[in-house]
């Protein structure tokens, strides 16, 4: 059974954030699931396709180390600006958009601060009817 694809306005989640945020996809490649552009596995641009998750609590995100520092060792959450660097993966290669595979449901997406960025809410939904 397939997953649904991933698109514009779905919600994500970071295992170190505070909060979901929405995945935005720009409508370049004039593929639309359910009136929402699609995404491939490089729409990973932080704050273009990948939005802040509230606040970060990863312990190697560099601003967490410095406000914590500076609070005497108390743990401080900073805000999170997530810092992707590789495509999403492993991506659905059956499915392709410009020549890219397409994100499904399954798709990580890694956080240099030692995150992983996943799915949480499809902005698409199967419905079968009986």
């Amino acid at each position: 059974m397939s997953t649904p694809d991933v698109t514009a306005t779905a919600m994500l989640q970071c295992s170190f954030g505070a909060a979901p945020a929405p995945f935005v996809v720009l409508p370049i490649n004039r593929v639309t699931a359910c009136n929402f552009p699609s995404g491939t596995i490089m729409d990973n641009i932080p704050l273009v396709n990948i939005t802040p998750f509230g606040m970060c609590q990863s312990p190697s995100n560099p601003t967490v180390i410095a406000a914590t520092a500076a609070a005497l060792g108390v743990f401080t959450p900073m805000p999170c600006v997530p810092v992707t660097v590789a495509p999403w993966t492993p991506g659905t290669p059956t499915v392709t958009i410009a020549n890219l595979p397409a994100l499904d449901t399954n798709c990580k997406l890694m956080c240099a601060w030692a995150g992983v960025i996943g799915v949480q809410q499809a902005a698409q939904f199967t419905v079968t009817v009986p």
